[in-house]
This record gives structure tokens, sequence and C-alpha cells, in this order.
């Protein structure tokens, strides 16, 4: 049977497609795709989500799904959903679930003034990164410190981390919001302590990685020039967030608020805020209520934990690299982006300014040359997005608009998206045979499990180059150079 919000899309000819609002949506819903992409998508229950976000409580503009959106917990993977915060007494809705579990799950990536002739063996360099960059689902291999050291990341993100050693301070500037994000409490569980004083300087399982790739084709010279990248340099991408402590901050709050909500003709309802959800997963507090503020402040704590615990990762890289490399080995940061945050922005929406809680899940800023968030290395080209593909196919670096903030709140794609579930993949997909077939192909492989391997296996993905494609025709985005993978670390 046909899902119903088929019933009402619109093609809007600009590299999107609307979803007119029905039902409870209070807004148009709006995905990046056409409809080759559409096709594609078997699986209606991410742009199901996506119209249940779309009821949330001072919601303005449209509710976003990204050209790599998928399923996820309450919004889809790749959602972006903007909220007023004078919205009513206590301001519009902020939803744990449209940040997600992996709270600024996020992408570094750095540039070396050297290319793959000057590595004397990958095979060695492949190695030695895998033994010095702790992968997995447990903490194992995590940095030593204190609680006091564990507080002061909290509050002080990549800038505590550099405090203690772990990073250059010319990383800050290219880090978004120089990588610290404001927080007053910082008041996570002692369970979330627990977490986090064991993973700092670990990558996790699943999606994240770490990549020593080259540049292959640059579609847009003057911007790579500009942010110092050239075809078949090396450079890196670390793919990791607040690991347990950030997991465990989203359950603390979801658990919170969705024991606040009553099942009531057929919606959820949160009757001391006259809430009324479709989807118990989107549990929101008004973002001036206690409890809002303290999922706020709890997020930016774990998110400055994520910065840091990328810096960390980023210095053990450069280890090894200076180890392997000497001179060559030297490593810059181009950029660190933020996926699975939520921020307070000043957009306009139709016409009129509004300060909003911005929700981005899987979904990351891009913003303008313009605009004045946007760092000085960064005021002609308009911010650096860095969008993984999958490992054996590639990756994009691209490029926030040089004028004006894009349609979708400065958001734009963060990845490829996930084409099969991890569950699909592990039937269907060999992952050591993917070892085998990678590694014929020049691309040293090292992942803890060959389950690893099948779950994030390149058909497992969506096509990034099409997703490219549609970020770009959306006008979210321009892409700058395609990324090509050398040696994969896998969780």
């Amino acid at each position: 049977m046909e899902a119903s919000w088929r019933k009402h899309l619109v093609d809007d000819g600009d590299g999107t497609v609307r979803i007119q609002a029905h039902g409870s949506m209070k807004v148009d819903a709006r995905l990046v795709t056409d409809a080759a992409h559409m096709e594609m998508h078997a699986d209606d229950r991410g742009p199901e989500q996506l119209v249940n976000t779309a009821s949330l409580p001072g919601i303005v503009g449209e509710a976003w799904a990204m050209a790599d959106w998928h399923y996820g917990y309450g919004f889809p993977i790749g959602g972006v959903v903007a909220t007023d915060i004078d919205h009513g007494e206590l301001g519009g809705a902020i939803s744990p679930g449209g940040v997600g579990f992996d709270i600024n799950c996020g992408v570094r990536m750095l540039a070396l003034d050297a290319t793959l002739a000057d590595v004397p063996n990958l095979k060695k360099l492949a190695g030695r990164l895998a033994g010095r960059i702790p992968a997995g689902g447990s903490g194992k291999g995590g940095v030593d410190i204190s609680a006091q050291g564990l507080n002061e990341l909290l509050q002080g993100g990549a800038s505590a981390a550099l405090d203690l050693g772990y990073g250059q301070p010319d990383d800050l500037a290219a880090l978004e919001s120089r990588g610290c994000l404001e927080t007053t409490e910082a008041d996570v569980s002692q369970r979330a302590r627990e977490r986090g004083l064991n993973a700092l300087g670990t990558l996790g399982s699943g999606n994240h990685f770490l990549e020593l790739q080259s540049v292959g084709e640059v579609v847009d010279e003057r911007t790579a020039k500009a942010w110092g990248l050239y075809e078949d340099q090396l450079v890196a991408m670390i793919h990791s967030g607040s690991r347990g402590l950030g997991h465990q901050v989203c359950t603390d709050h979801v658990r919170r608020l969705e024991s606040t909500y009553r099942q009531r003709n057929g919606a959820w309802v949160n009757d001391t805020w006259g809430y009324e959800l479709p989807d118990r997963q989107l549990a929101s507090a008004p973002v001036h209520s206690q409890e809002g503020q303290a999922y706020l402040d709890a997020m930016n704590a774990a998110a400055n934990y994520a910065f840091a615990n990328r810096a960390v990762l980023a210095e053990r890289l450069r280890t090894v690299l200076r180890l392997e490399l000497g001179v060559d080995g030297e490593a810059r940061t181009v950029y660190d982006v933020a996926h699975n945050i939520a921020k307070i922005e000043h957009h306009n929406i139709g016409g009129k300014g509004c300060t909003c809680c911005v929700h981005r899940k899987g979904a990351t800023r891009a913003f303008s040359a313009d605009h004045g968030e946007v760092a000085k290395a960064f005021e002609t080209t308009g911010q650096p997005v860095i969008v993984p593909g999958d490992m054996g196919t590639g990756s994009w670096v691209m490029a926030g608009p040089l004028q004006g903030m894009n349609q979708a709140f400065g958001s734009s794609c963060h990845g490829a998206g996930r084409a099969l579930s991890r569950a699909q993949a592990k039937k269907t997909l060999d992952g050591k045979q993917l070892k085998r077939d990678l590694e014929a192909q020049g691309i040293r492989v090292h992942a803890s499990t060959p389950n690893v391997l099948s779950e994030e296996a390149p058909a497992a993905y969506k096509n990034v180059d099409d997703v490219i494609r549609l970020t770009n025709q959306a006008g979210l985005a321009r892409p700058v150079a395609r990324i090509n993978p050398v040696a994969v670390i896998k969780g």
C-alpha cells in the first residue's frame, strides 16, 4: 500500500521534493532528491519520520532531509529541523531524538604536504596506524585523564585538550565553533562520566573510521588552492564522536523526557506543556524549560568531549605520520565539522529574523563565506563541508555558498547515507571477501571483525557522487574535490 505522504509530493524543480503539510504537520517537509533518487528508496520510514518532525511545537520554515537521509531514532538521519526559541512562553521544542545518541559525531580532515609517492611502505604505515589508533566498541586504549581533567574537557572542548598537550594552537580556528560550545553546569550523569574517563582518543565502532586518503579530482581549483589542497596530495579523515559519554547523555535525557508522555487518542501527550506528538521518540521539552535547558547544557558538554576526542585522535595520527614520514608527516587541520548537534542560531524565515534551535541529525553546517561565524580563512570560500563516502568509493570535500545562507538553515549532507541496514548488510555481504577486493585495489584495510566490514561495505551505502550532485543542485554546498581511500582503520 502506498505511504500516505507520497500522495502529497510536489517536485519543486530545484533539486528538492516537497511533502505538503497534511494531518498534524505544521509546516511542509523537503527532501533533497529527484525522481531517480527517490526510486532507490523502498523504505518509506525515513520520510515518515520527517513528516512526524513537522508537527513539533514551534517549528519554523520547513522540515528538511538531506540527500543522505535514512531511518533513525525519532528523526531520520539527515534531518534538519528548526524551532523558534521565542515560541510561546517557554520557546519551541528541543528534542534529543533530533540530535541522536552519538552527540557531535563529526569529521576532522587533515592535509599533509606530501603525496602517496612519499610513503616508503604503505603496508607498514597502515599497520602502525592500526596499532596506534584504538578502534572498537570498548574504550580500550584511551588516554588516561583524571576526573578534573574530564571536567575541563566537558567545559572547554578542543581548547582544554590543547592545554593537556593534545593538538596544535593553529587547529582551533579550523574547528566548527572553535571546538567549544558554551556549557554552564556540564551536568552529565556519573555513568556518563565513567564512560568518558576510559574512551578519550578512541575511534569507536560502526561507521567511525580513520582514513589515509589522496586528493583525486579537484573541481574547484580556486577554493582548493585557498585551502592548500592539490591533486594526489595525502590527506586524512577522522570520523568519531563523543563515544559512550555522549550516548549516555542522550539515553539519560530520552528516558527522562519519554517518561513524561502518555498515549492518548493515537498521539503522545505531555499535559504540562500541552505537547502532542505522533511518535514517542520525538519526546521534546520547550527549550527554555528546566528540562530543555538541562538537555542543551549536557549536550553541549558531550559535544565538547567529542571535539576533544578528535583532537587526541588527530595528535595520535600525527605521531605516526612523523615517525613514518619525518617532516613530510606534519599534518594541518583543514576543518572539523560537527554532525548530530542542536545549536541556537539566527536565521531569516519568510523575510523575518528568527532565533532558532536548529537540530542537525546526520547533517552538518554549510555556512556561507559572508556569514559572521565563518573563520577568517574561509571568508572568500565558504565553510568547508566534509562528506565521507564509503571505504571503496571515496569521499568529498565541499564548500558552503559564497553569499547568503542556503535554504536549509545553512545545512548540508554529512555522508553517503545508508542504503542497507546493518543487519541486512551483515546477512548479504562477505566482509572477508570485501577486504580482499579492496586490497586488490590498493586500499589497505584494518578492521576488528569481518562483521564490521560487512556492515560498512560500499554496497551498504548510497552512491556518494549522487548525494554530492543533489546537494549541489539544491544549492546547499558546492563540490571542491573528490578524495580517494588509501588506508582504512575501522572499529
